[in-house]
């Protein structure tokens, strides 16, 4: 089993929080983390400075395209930021949390 992180940001603590909620009561994830960031970029030539949450989103390689869906399903953005990160190196017991959890 293959284990990764997907990541986004949100415009609001209550976006992030329904987007955790769904993808965790569906066992789409075993954990979401939340971050309060500021993000910097370019959006319609002008440029942005925006108070973001980022939330970081621990599930199997198989649940990718089903998290993908359900957050551009609940976003709020025209494009969402939508990345997955491989991890390569994973401890034993972490790994059969995120394989009971989804």
């Amino acid at each position: 089993m293959k284990i990764i992180a997907v990541q986004t940001t949100c415009s609001s603590k209550k976006e992030a929080k329904k987007i955790a909620k769904v993808l965790i009561q569906k066992n789409l994830a075993a954990c979401v983390q939340m971050t309060k960031v500021n993000s910097f970029y370019m959006w319609k030539e002008e440029f942005c400075n925006d108070k973001e949450v980022l939330i970081s989103i621990k599930t199997k390689k198989e649940n990718f395209k089903k998290i993908k869906s359900k957050i551009k399903e609940l976003h709020s953005y025209d494009v969402p930021e939508i990345i997955c990160l491989d991890i390569t190196d994973v401890s034993k017991n972490y790994k059969n949390f995120i394989e009971k959890n989804c």
